[in-house]
């Protein structure tokens, strides 16, 4: 049962600049997720997508309104606490994987865990789990510029299911895939489904068809929500 919410988003509103130029990114947001929702989120590119994955993730702040993540308004809150947030509260699957590119596979998946000082022996533990999940064992010792754009993709949903964190973002993660990797992101995400809030920036179909919701973006607003 969906009673909790995990996310509300009030009069949200991003400006940043650009050179000379001002971005409205966001223009105004009110939108509430619950826990263990899984939400997707459609629109052309530049409608604001990204940056309110960034607004909920504790990446950036708002110019204007409140991010409230898990009963904490992120606006209010320090770097430190952020930092520490993010680790334990949030994964993050960014759209062009951002893994460490002096760091292994294994060492990429295992380095949030890591920064959240657990114990070694739960570290490797979890390390391997997660390398059988995403079918990357034999790729343990790779380094990001041995690996594919799919088993970099897989790594990166490893790296951020590390902490079992309850929301997980994601940011376009079949977009520059094949289809068999494609298929196997998609297994990953239907697996999380009900476990964790779910949040996917994307244009694929069949992830839209997993979402409990579709939220449709352009010029910075919401403006369609469609129940699966």
């Amino acid at each position: 049962m969906l009673n909790e919410k995990a996310v509300v988003v009030s009069s949200l509103r991003k400006r940043y600049t650009v050179g000379d130029l001002l971005v409205k990114a966001l223009k105004g947001m009110d939108l509430e997720i619950m826990e263990g929702e899984f939400i997707a989120i459609r629109g052309h590119s530049g409608a604001g997508k990204t940056t309110l994955l960034n607004l909920i993730g504790g990446l950036d702040k708002p110019t204007d309104g409140k991010v409230i993540v898990l009963g904490h308004d992120l606006a209010t809150h320090d770097e430190d606490f952020l930092a520490t947030f993010r680790c334990t509260y949030i994964g993050y699957v960014f759209q062009f994987y951002n893994m460490i590119s002096t760091l292994t596979t294994l060492e990429n998946i295992a380095f949030p865990m890591q920064l959240a000082k657990l114990p070694n022996e739960r570290i490797e533990k979890r390390t391997s789990e997660l390398l059988k999940i995403v079918e990357l064992k034999n790729r343990a010792d790779h380094f990001p510029s041995q690996l594919s754009g799919g088993e970099m993709q897989r790594a990166a949903f490893a790296r951020a299911l590390a902490n079992d964190p309850p929301v997980f973002l994601a940011d376009e993660p079949t977009g520059n895939l094949d289809l068999d990797t494609g298929l196997k992101i998609i297994g990953i995400l239907k697996g999380l489904k009900g476990e964790k809030t779910v949040i996917v920036s994307t244009h694929d179909r069949r992830i839209i068809d997993i979402a409990d919701r579709t939220l449709t973006m352009s010029d910075g607003r919401i403006i369609s929500i469609e129940q699966s």
